[in-house]
Formats: C-alpha cells, sequence, structure tokens
C-alpha cells in the first residue's frame, strides 16, 4: 500500500555553485549515501560468494569501449595528461577482459565511467558502473544477472526497507522483484519489434540500416511486462564492435535488462577469436591499429567470455521510484562545468 513519500529530492544540482552548502544540511543526500553504502556491501559479498573477485583498474584507457563509429552508444572523453592524449573510461569491460586471463573464475569492479554527452534525465556524465566479466556465453551473464538483482533487492529489502520507504513511499516494488525468484521474462529484438508494432515512437530506424528501441518504448515494454524484462538479440551493427553475433550474422549476442527508467543493465557475449574482433572491426568501420592489444590477447588467450555493466544510479532511480538521475549524486558532475568540492 502507497505511503506519502517523505522524501523529496532538493534538486540543489541546479544551482552547482551552491549545491554543497545546501546538500550539507539536506536529509535526501543524508540517506542516499547509505543506499550508496549497502548496494556496495552488497554487491562485494554476492561476487565473493561466487568466487568472482574484484579488481582494481586504472580509469584512463588508450582504446575506448564506444569509439565513434557504427554501434557507439556513448561519446568518448578525452584528456589530455601530461602532453599524451587519452580517455576517461566509458567502460572498465577491456580491462575486465584482460583481468580475466588472470581470474577465470570470473571478475568485477564498482568504479565511475564517464561519458561525453550532457547530462539530463535519464544520463550522468559520470555515474557509477557495476561491471562483471566470466567465462560463458550470452546465457550463463543472463543467469548472473538475475541472480544479482535478485540478491541485491534481498539484502536492501533485509537491510534498510525504512530508508527505501523513505524515498520510494512503497516496499511493492522490490518484493515483486523477489517473487520473481530470478525468473526474469525474456523477448529477442523482433519480437519486441513486432509487439510494439514498429511503431516510429517505439522503434527508431536509423540510415545506417539498423534499428533500435526509443525511451518510450522501453518504457512500454516494461509496462506490459509487469515491470522488468530481458531483451535480447539486437540488430548486429547497433551494438560496440566488441559483441558476438549469432549463426545467422545479423543479430548481436547482447541482452538488456530493462527496468526503472530503461535499460539499466547491459550484457553479452564476446568474440572470441582474433578473426571475429578483426572482421567486426572493419563491419563498424574502425582502425585496428587502436586495438592492437586486444587482438593480441583474442589470438593468443582465446576464451569464450560474457560480461555485464549495470548502471548504479539507474538501479537508486528504479529502488527509489523517482524520474530524475542527476538527483542521484552526493556530489553533481556536469561536462564542461568546474563544481566544487
Amino acid at each position: 500500500m502507497m505511503t506519502k513519500l517523505k522524501l523529496e529530492p532538493p534538486k540543489s544540482w541546479i544551482n552547482a555553485d551552491k549545491h554543497y552548502k545546501d546538500a550539507l544540511e539536506s536529509e535526501w543526500y543524508k540517506k542516499l549515501v547509505i543506499l550508496q553504502d549497502e548496494i556496495n556491501h552488497s554487491s562485494w559479498g554476492f561476487f565473493r560468494e561466487k568466487g568472482i573477485r574484484t579488481v582494481s583498474l586504472p580509469i584512463t584507457t588508450g582504446s575506448v569501449t564506444s569509439p565513434m563509429g557504427l554501434g557507439s552508444d556513448s561519446l568518448p572523453v578525452k584528456v589530455n595528461l601530461e602532453g599524451i592524449d587519452t580517455y576517461l573510461s566509458d567502460s572498465m569491460q577491456f580491462h575486465l577482459e584482460y583481468l580475466l586471463r588472470y581470474l577465470e573464475d570470473g571478475v568485477h569492479y564498482i568504479m565511475p565511467s564517464f561519458r561525453g554527452e550532457q547530462a539530463d534525465e535519464r544520463h550522468l556524465c559520470q555515474f557509477y558502473h557495476s561491471e562483471s566479466e566470466i567465462k560463458g556465453g550470452i546465457e550463463d551473464v543472463i543467469e548472473l544477472v538475475n541472480e544479482y538483482i535478485y540478491q541485491l533487492c534481498v539484502d536492501l529489502l533485509n537491510r534498510i526497507p525504512d530508508v527505501i520507504e523513505e524515498f520510494a513511499g512503497s516496499l511493492d516494488h522490490v518484493k515483486k522483484i523477489i517473487q520473481k525468484r530470478m525468473l526474469i521474462d525474456k523477448i529477442t529484438f523482433e519480437e519486441a519489434v513486432v509487439l510494439l508494432e514498429d511503431n516510429p515512437e517505439y522503434i527508431q530506424h536509423h540510415p545506417e540500416g539498423f534499428r533500435t528501441i526509443t525511451s518510450e518504448g522501453e518504457k512500454k515494454l516494461i509496462q506490459d511486462f509487469g515491470g522488468m524484462l530481458w531483451v535480447s538479440h539486437y540488430d548486429y551493427i547497433s551494438v560496440p564492435f566488441y559483441q558476438a553475433v549469432d549463426e545467422t550474422g545479423k543479430y548481436a549476442m547482447n541482452a538488456d535488462l530493462l527496468f526503472g527508467i530503461g535499460e539499466v543493465v547491459g550484457a553479452g557475449e564476446r568474440h572470441t577469436t582474433g578473426k571475429e574482433v578483426r572482421d567486426s572491426l572493419k563491419l563498424h568501420e574502425l582502425d585496428e591499429k587502436e586495438y592492437e592489444w586486444y587482438l593480441y590477447m583474442k589470438e593468443n588467450f582465446p576464451i569464450k567470455t560474457a560480461g555485464f555493466g549495470m548502471g548504479v544510479e539507474r538501479f537508486l532511480l528504479w529502488l527509489t521510484q523517482q524520474n530524475d538521475i542527476r538527483d542521484f549524486q552526493v556530489i553533481p558532475r556536469f561536462n564542461g562545468v568546474n563544481i566544487t568540492p
């Protein structure tokens, strides 16, 4: 049963210069840091129980996972350090694939990721990413994510139900996911197109020859499937080059978990061999010289792997039943704006 919301976001980030003054007196942010802490502890406990080790990684990289080209879903953030151009990572997936060669039971981390676009209700310039890479294929990583989401919900409901209820006004949405007991509906992208009747409001056709689901389309599917579902096997050239392709050559071995604001988790199976990566780089119109190390790893240490990334603030947005992701940074960061502290 819904109760009156006890906490409202102060929207102090709108005036970034004085945000810290308002935030220090805000009950919203005092409770938000508790949510963040509990998600971290639940995550680390879950992966440790699975034998998946947490790794320490740099935030800079010479090879971004979303380079400009077909399949890119964000703009890379370029910086100059001591006269050398490099990038702030939009994902640690490449690093996780590399570390998986050392720790074959799986690897995980929670760290910041960076996007070149401006922030809006759905996107942050800097966000926390919970990512993991394991041996196996797309179905293996979907199973892992289902277990992870379930455990997050169980732990949070057990440890801080009062805090969640202060934000969301109810615990029903969390209990509903727990009751699914890791059995989450899954449809293919083609099935989604049919269900959404290829409506331009929901399905966007790009001039390069691929299709994507719009944010309104994601919301419609979430509503139709009772709050959460997987959509798998997107058009191959709509996803980044590192995702594996199915036997038809048309669809990617990927899947997105939709709930709350839309896509909260993105998952995929990776190419195994250097040849597969080279073919994909060519198809996506990317220069393989920038990924020489990745090709070397695939050619000399081939492993079938799959992984996922969850936007922590997007999960928080669902957990608290709120509608603006900019309310979920205690210390906000906007591209092109100098903010202290």
